[in-house]
């Protein structure tokens, strides 16, 4: 099986388009939408309809905070989050809306536990991006028989934690294209990075592909028209820094 992880859409569905081909024409077999599939961006029903796609089509989809919000915005929007949440919402059909909040936050396939934020308390969100909170991951996961390695979104970051013989695992930043060494002797998670809206400076959207029989993972980025979905970002009336984001990836 190829595996495509998919993670942190936030309402891109030229991104989302973009990984999707990709990750087909490099012979993906199953689909998976670690969630956060709106959030941010301008397009969240054309979105949430390709992810439906998908799962109809056998994909396992996850629900994420962002997800979360939509569906039960604020009364009182605080901060810019808040502010796009309602407006997420009001976008959204009422099936729309529904087909969100009845996803669930982990699910499992074969030797690997999938969730959107950890394996630690998912519901609350928690952020797997250092050593000492990718063993917190490991330990909850490690509560489910068989499962050797645990892949993650939210965290808008490609990064893998082995576990090896000290007390936290040992973080590694994969190289982009090229395939990560994922030992069965050892137990590991991976953030694989964010579709909609990466944060490391480089615009290119993110996924990553794990072929289970060959034990190999590849994280990827794909090029699309990000100027674009910065512009519709403005079209729609949303906050100019969420268009800057996609446009610098940061």
């Amino acid at each position: 099986m190829k595996l495509a992880l998919l993670s942190d859409l936030h309402a891109n569905l030229r991104a989302v388009q973009a990984c999707v081909a990709h990750a087909r024409d490099a012979g993906a077999t199953q689909f998976a939408v670690l969630g956060d599939i709106v959030g941010y961006g301008a397009e969240p029903g054309a979105v949430v309809d390709e992810v439906m796609q998908l799962a109809a089509q056998g994909a396992i989809v996850l629900r994420g905070n962002h997800d979360d919000a939509a569906v039960t915005p604020p009364a009182h929007a605080k901060n810019l989050e808040g502010a796009s949440a309602k407006w997420t919402h009001r976008e959204l059909t009422a099936a729309q809306r529904g087909y969100l909040s009845s996803l669930p936050l982990t699910q499992r396939i074969g030797g690997s536990l999938l969730v959107h934020a950890s394996a630690h308390e998912p519901a609350r969100w928690n952020y797997v991006d250092n050593p000492h909170s990718a063993a917190r991951c490991l330990e909850a996961a490690a509560q489910f028989e068989d499962v050797t390695e645990v892949f993650c979104g939210h965290v808008h970051e490609q990064r893998m934690f082995y576990r090896g013989r000290g007390r936290d695992p040992m973080p590694f930043v994969p190289v982009t294209a090229a395939p990560a060494c994922v030992p069965a002797t050892r137990s590991w998670v991976a953030t694989v990075g964010s579709v909609g809206q990466p944060r490391d400076g480089d615009p290119r959207a993110m996924y990553a592909l794990f072929d289970t029989a060959q034990s190999r993972l590849v994280f990827h980025r794909v090029p699309y028209d990000h100027t674009a979905a910065a512009e519709a970002v403005l079209r729609a009336g949303l906050p100019d820094s969420f268009a800057r984001r996609l446009q610098e990836g940061r």
